[in-house]
């Protein structure tokens, strides 16, 4: 966008970036001579997402975040990865954009679930009846609870307890976020009678609204994230192909049954 809009226009404006023919701006800050250089790229994006003056706890917990959702291995969004990149290697923004399709409410972006039963305990009048209600909630539904439980680490998680202790350690952090997510964990436990460990990204749903991010933003940064550990997923399909294998595999281990499947 160029910086020559006039202070009365009216109508859809950005303050993201602007450039003239002699500089570029990232807001109001000068890219060439102020941030090239001089500001990480975690502090950079800081300041464009949130739109505010950056502080080393915002840069620390993003910084820790974004290393915990870069990878877990053969998931589906670097299994997606590795076939599209099979499929179409001279296409590998493609690869990797059909491995970020794969972040949603599933898998790596289930942050903002969480961070939404996060926002209803924090605005019950009564937060400690609201995370029991939500826990009777989702066990009479025999659903899973964002940001609770996982099928390969237990009895814990330990990204989880690893990021919710370095978050307490940072003083310039209100806690209330964090404070409710344990409030919500006591109130699962009670109510299934048994613990049930807080996973990465119930962690990541706390400790991103300590710092101020919205939750209809969070899955964002999972998707920053997890675009790095995708990159080095094709990186690993060049060097060790397993697409076709992945491929090969599936087609033997699903047979074709003939007939239609609503058939009688």
């Amino acid at each position: 966008m160029k910086a020559d809009i006039p202070s009365e226009r009216k109508g859809p404006v950005t303050r993201l970036c602007a450039h003239t023919h002699t500089s570029l701006h990232y807001g109001d800050a000068d890219l060439v001579e102020t941030l090239i250089g001089k500001k990480t790229f975690t502090e950079v994006l800081l300041r464009q997402i949130l739109g505010r003056a950056i502080r080393p706890v915002d840069v620390c917990i993003a910084d820790a975040v974004l290393v915990v959702l870069m990878e877990h291995g053969l998931t589906p969004s670097s299994i997606s990865t590795r076939l599209v990149y099979m499929s179409a290697p001279e296409n590998l923004q493609g690869a990797v954009a059909a491995g970020l399709l794969a972040v949603g409410s599933q898998f790596v972006g289930t942050m903002e679930n969480c961070s939404r039963l996060i926002d209803r305990v924090r605005d019950a009048a009564d937060p400690q009846a609201q995370a029991s209600a939500i826990a009777r909630e989702y066990l009479q539904a025999r659903k899973a609870i964002p940001g609770f439980g996982h099928h390969l680490h237990k009895p814990v998680d330990p990204r989880a307890y690893k990021l919710l202790d370095l978050a307490r350690a940072q003083p310039e952090l209100a806690g209330a976020h964090i404070e409710t997510l344990m409030l919500l964990s006591r109130e699962i436990d009670a109510v299934y009678g048994r613990a049930i460990t807080i996973n990465a990204t119930g962690a990541v749903a706390a400790l991103l609204g300590e710092i101020g991010v919205a939750t209809d933003i969070m899955r964002g940064f999972a998707v920053i994230s997890r675009a790095a550990g995708l990159v080095s997923h094709v990186v690993e399909e060049r060097q060790c192909p397993s697409g076709r294998f992945i491929w090969e595999t599936i087609e033997e281990a699903i047979p074709f049954v003939p007939g239609r499947a609503d058939a009688d």
